[in-house]
């Protein structure tokens, strides 16, 4: 509803995977909220930073990951709890695609942006 309200016609963001914690420790909740969304069952993940996003105006902390997975961590198509209303499409570029829409503004979460710097940074997509 915000992105609709500040002009995004279909009010739809391409996103990293994230979600609340519901009481979980962040690595718990990734590894859920990764095969809800994604369908990838991903075992091992690495906290790379922490941020608040508006500290000025907001207590939330973001825990961020990453997660190598390979095709045999398929476990559903994804997208999302039907009980919790999500509509979520799983998509997957190469790392230069995502790179030139975070350019040209087609990425405009800043959670997905920072995680796609920090990967950048790191060299980890080679």
């Amino acid at each position: 509803m915000p992105t609709y309200l500040n002009g995004n016609e279909t009010g739809m963001l391409i996103e990293a995977c994230a979600g609340l914690l519901d009481k979980d420790n962040p690595e718990d909740c990734i590894r859920r909220e990764a095969e809800e969304e994604t369908g990838y069952k991903v075992k091992t993940v690495q906290k790379v930073f922490e941020a608040y996003m508006s500290p000025g105006s907001v207590t939330e902390i973001l825990y961020f990951f990453i997660a190598e997975y390979t095709k045999d961590m398929k476990v559903s198509d994804g997208g999302g709890i039907a009980e919790e209303h999500e509509n979520i499409q799983v998509l997957e570029f190469s790392f230069a695609q995502v790179l030139e829409m975070m350019r040209t503004g087609e990425i405009k979460d800043a959670k997905t942006i920072m995680l796609l710097q920090y990967a950048q940074l790191n060299r980890l997509m080679v």
